[in-house]
């Protein structure tokens, strides 16, 4: 069972950040070998990059938008890092990327996308009322939201400040 912080929090982060969102979308169900193999790809990618704090991963939220969609939402220290990694022909992405093109390709069956975001240091805040540790804040630790982190005009002033 998942452990609630009861209070408010805000992340413990105040340097800039890419936040990665990608994601894959089952548009044929019976298709099962088509779909499966992209969804499982996932996991030892995200174990890999969690295993190398040089990589430049800071963490990642897995969410569940329907039956059909599944989203990662990563948080990398720099563009560069994910871009590394995403090229890197040792690394677990790009085989996975190949097969992806070569059992899937444009036949439909299965939808992905990714967005990705550069945000500068004091050009976002976070706020997390009685939640357990979530997105930014499960990933940089949580600090109480009180004092100069109580609103979030003040939250983002206190960001670009540190």
């Amino acid at each position: 069972m998942t452990t609630i912080t009861p209070g408010r929090f805000t992340a413990d982060f105040n340097q800039s950040l890419v936040v990665f969102v990608i994601g894959m979308r089952i548009n044929r169900f019976r298709k099962l070998g088509k779909w499966l193999p992209v969804a499982r790809a996932m996991g030892p990618m995200i174990e890999e990059l969690a295993r190398n704090p040089e990589s430049g991963f800071l963490g990642t939220e897995f969410m569940l938008r329907n039956l059909r969609t599944v989203v990662l939402m990563q948080y990398w220290r720099d563009f560069d890092s994910l871009e590394a990694y995403a090229r890197d022909r040792d690394q677990k992405h790009w085989p996975a990327w190949v097969a992806f093109n070569k059992a899937v390709g444009s036949d439909g069956t299965v939808g992905i996308f990714h967005e990705t975001y550069a945000v500068s240091a004091g050009a976002y805040e976070t706020i997390y009322g009685n939640m357990p540790p979530f997105g930014l804040g499960k990933v940089a630790g949580l600090v109480p939201a009180t004092g100069s982190r109580n609103e979030a005009r003040s939250r983002m002033k206190a960001a670009a400040e540190k």
